[in-house]
């Protein structure tokens, strides 16, 4: 059995065996408050039941991030590395095997478009930096508030005294698209940009944070990569990636990958510890 890695300590990529450490992390939400956190718990559920083995795979936390990647601007307040792994590790692999690319001399940069964004820089298979895509990195997504103005979020705490619980929700489930436009249905709000100026305002500026973030992401690999790998539901838009190859057009190669290929991911993963067992680790 393979299940869904939620938020765990930062640790590096690959395939974990689920253990009684990280069940009771998942169970008390030591890291977050997530639904990928069942992910395990059924897994392990199942397997104990049919007398099999149980893993996760790239997990949300999964931390490869270069030490500069971590400094934040103040001291005891670092950069966190979460994203959506699981699904850019294995489009990087499916990539290089599709294109031959050589395992050990890959540079691609990652962009998961989804409901939440992760764009990441992937150096030969680690994603050496990527924006925290939980809370409060990169662009704005379908309802995910991206990177802010440190002024505007005082003003939410002191001015509108909004508490802990009620900030992160807000930033992580009722901003993006959703905040100024109503809806999460990226179909429709495409379908309105057509005729209103404000929908595509606003479309055009999540297009314009996601190009700005790609090209640090550029910047991140010294303008040396193979390509860029697009991924995620919102990669099934032809007008969102025609905008966006045209605004990165000092990129060469472009690798459209529709959609999320988690499970095929989580198969990968463990069709690969069933027949190298050596490669799996342990969460400690």
């Amino acid at each position: 059995m393979v299940g869904r890695g939620g938020p765990l300590k930062p640790m590096p990529g690959g395939i974990y065996r689920i253990n009684k450490k990280m069940l009771n992390h998942y169970r008390d939400e030591i890291y977050s408050s997530h639904p990928s956190n069942l992910g395990a718990i059924l897994s392990n559920t199942v397997a104990k039941s049919l007398n099999i083995q149980a893993f996760i795979v790239d997990p949300v936390t999964t931390d490869e991030m270069i030490p500069e990647a971590r400094i934040s601007g103040i001291p005891d307040l670092y950069r966190r590395s979460r994203s959506h792994a699981l699904n850019i590790k294995y489009t990087v692999r499916k990539t290089v095997h599709e294109h031959v690319v050589p395992d050990e001399e890959n540079r691609f940069i990652v962009a998961h478009l989804g409901s939440g964004f992760s764009i990441a820089a992937v150096l030969n298979g680690k994603i050496i930096d990527v924006n925290d895509a939980l809370l409060g990195m990169g662009p704005f997504s379908i309802d995910r508030a991206g990177s802010l103005p440190l002024w505007g979020i005082l003003d939410l705490i002191f001015d509108k005294q909004f508490d802990k619980d009620s900030l992160i929700e807000k930033l992580s489930h009722e901003s993006g698209l959703f905040g100024y436009l109503g809806t999460r249905n990226f179909q429709e709000i495409e379908r309105s940009a057509e005729s209103d100026k404000e929908t595509r305002k606003i479309v055009s500026a999540m297009e314009y944070q996601i190009v700005k973030e790609i090209g640090a992401m550029y910047s991140v690999l010294n303008g040396q990569i193979q390509g860029l790998i697009l991924t995620g539901g919102l990669a099934h838009s032809k007008s969102l990636i025609e905008n966006l190859q045209n605004r990165l057009r000092y990129i060469e190669n472009f690798y459209i990958y529709p959609g999320s290929f988690e499970l095929e991911a989580l198969a990968d993963g463990a069709m690969t510890a069933l027949s190298n067992p050596e490669l799996v680790k342990e969460y400690k």
